[in-house]
């Protein structure tokens, strides 16, 4: 179950319900978590009912049309609407993902909720707090590092040696999987993630890259990189269709290998 990081002492409570649009062919009913630390008061679940022939056929185009034109109150992230830079990743339907990329007729039942990521604490209405998903991005040093001089021109790879690569480079860092984690939710000060550790293990295959002992030093420790429990939430909600855990996995046996 997801479980939103209310603030301290606040309990959610039933907010306000926007009037439906007359003359509407399409309605589909929306719960939108709001909530403004500048106002004060208690999180809540405004209710709004949308004319889905006025919007596109995406939960961001949902979203831009209520900003637009019921409540220009409402925060959210959204920035290149193409699935690629992570902005507005949301829960939406119980389920995180990508607002730009998730169309509402893919969310069963008559109202979706639409919730910020879970475990992280809010910022406004959508917008979640990312400065430790990125301080633990941070961390895994996400860059190649070198001993050899460079060369004149570029590092070379083989076909193979590049396609190590693919299912982790393609990461957006939209922060879907990572909250998506129950051991991430109970240990996220300690416990660097799903979407950190796909980006420690793409370094780590990388043949260009000259810091593999390192890499693995900084990772050895009993909450960094053990707390994966292999629950799979992460590959499952990923919208680039990527797989963590096994990257995780492979982690693992990297540290196994070379103690063995």
């Amino acid at each position: 179950m997801v479980q939103l990081t209310l603030p301290r002492n606040s309990k959610l409570v039933t907010g306000k319900t926007w009037p439906k649009p007359e003359g509407a062919a399409k309605l589909k009913k929306f719960k939108i978590y709001r909530y403004s630390p500048e106002e004060g008061g208690q999180p809540r679940w405004d209710t709004f009912w949308v004319d889905l022939t006025k919007c596109g056929p995406m939960v961001l185009d949902v979203l831009i049309y209520i900003k637009n034109n019921v409540d220009p109150s409402l925060a959210f992230r959204r920035s290149c609407r193409e699935g690629v830079c992570g902005s507005c990743a949301m829960n939406i339907g119980g389920n995180n993902t990508i607002a730009c990329t998730k169309g509402w007729d893919e969310v069963a039942g008559n109202t979706i909720t639409i919730a910020p990521l879970p475990h992280l604490p809010v910022v406004r209405d959508l917008v979640p707090d990312l400065t430790n998903f990125y301080a633990q991005h941070a961390y895994v040093q996400p860059f190649l590092k070198t001993d050899t001089p460079e060369p004149e021109k570029e590092w070379k790879q083989s076909e193979d040696q590049r396609n190590e690569l693919n299912g982790l480079y393609e990461c957006i860092l939209c922060a879907s999987c990572s909250t998506s984690c129950p051991s991430y939710w109970w240990n996220g000060d300690k416990y660097l993630g799903p979407a950190a550790l796909l980006q420690a293990y793409r370094w780590l295959i990388d043949s260009r890259d000259e810091a593999t002992g390192e890499r693995l030093d900084d990772l050895e420790d009993p909450f960094k990189l053990y707390r994966c429990h292999t629950i799979m939430n992460c590959a499952q909600v990923c919208p680039k269709g990527l797989n963590p855990a096994k990257a995780i996995a492979k982690i693992k046996h990297m540290m196994v290998e070379r103690v063995s």
